[in-house]
């Protein structure tokens, strides 16, 4: 952990440092990213859990610094595992990002870029009304697309055409969200989506043949999933459906930055293969 070069970002709440990690870390060279509790490896959540699903403005602080020993533990194991060369942590102060860094066991910044550097005034006050009147929030990953009635917190993905200092084009993709202490408005996402993270979870799981249903409900900004599926002959139901419903829960989280109160699946049937 001491090998790894730590790069700080910060800027002042809501004068838009998310919107431009990725622009500042590509920039540095640099692949991995902390920003309010999430560690994120170009448009990848790779560990950890967001401080925007908090319920109050102060268990959010305290997620994003990683003041939880669960939360901490996690992302250390994280980082211990991936043994990055470098990472960029996004913080409202210096103080900050030094105590994520204390918190996450790793080195004090080499380097500090301030918003200043990277925006203009303008585009820093811009960003500071955004977030001020409209609620809004950035969150440097994708989602995918949705419609405008759903009952949660996640708004809108952004894909941005953006340039290097070398003139090479990049997509920079985000989600536009409002945290659940600034909820304010309803939102929903189409069961399709759901219905198409479902599938995409049972290729990756070995046994799954396929999913034949999903069926989606939302409330007080959770959500539960029911799907059902079909087990390939000669694999262990129990063990199958258990690694599915966790992988499914997962990826929903990080693809929608969305509660998932449960998952339930049921084996609707066995598939004999082919070859047998």
């Amino acid at each position: 952990m001491n090998n790894i070069k730590v790069y700080a970002f910060v800027g002042p709440s809501g004068t838009g440092k998310s919107y431009r990690a990725q622009l500042v870390a590509s920039e540095n060279n640099i692949h991995y990213i902390i920003d309010d509790g999430l560690l994120i490896n170009e448009n990848d959540v790779v560990a950890g859990n967001s401080a925007k699903k908090a319920p109050t403005k102060i268990e959010t602080v305290k997620k994003a610094i990683f003041i939880d020993k669960e939360d901490r533990k996690e992302m250390i194991q994280a980082l211990k595992k991936i043994k990055p060369d470098s990472i960029l942590i996004l913080g409202t102060s210096d103080g900050m990002v030094e105590k994520i860094a204390d918190n996450l066991q790793l080195p004090r910044p080499q380097k500090t870029i301030y918003i200043n550097d990277v925006a203009t005034e303008n585009e820093i006050e811009t960003a500071r009304r955004i977030r001020t009147t409209e609620g809004k929030h950035v969150i440097p990953v994708p989602t995918f697309e949705i419609k405008r009635d759903f009952a949660g917190y996640l708004l809108d993905p952004l894909q941005i055409f953006k340039y290097r200092k070398n003139d090479t084009p990049y997509i920079s993709e985000k989600s536009i969200i409002r945290p659940t202490f600034s909820y304010l408005g309803k939102f929903t996402i189409s069961d399709t989506v759901f219905r198409q993270i479902t599938e995409y979870v049972a290729k990756k799981v070995e046994g799954i043949d396929r999913v034949s249903r999903v069926r989606v409900e939302s409330a007080d900004g959770a959500t539960t999933v029911y799907a059902e599926v079909y087990v390939i002959f000669g694999y262990n139901i129990v063990n199958v459906l258990r690694e599915f419903k966790q992988k499914v829960k997962k990826e929903i989280e990080n693809l929608t930055s969305m509660n998932v109160q449960e998952v339930s699946v049921l084996a609707k049937g066995i598939v004999m293969p082919e070859n047998k």
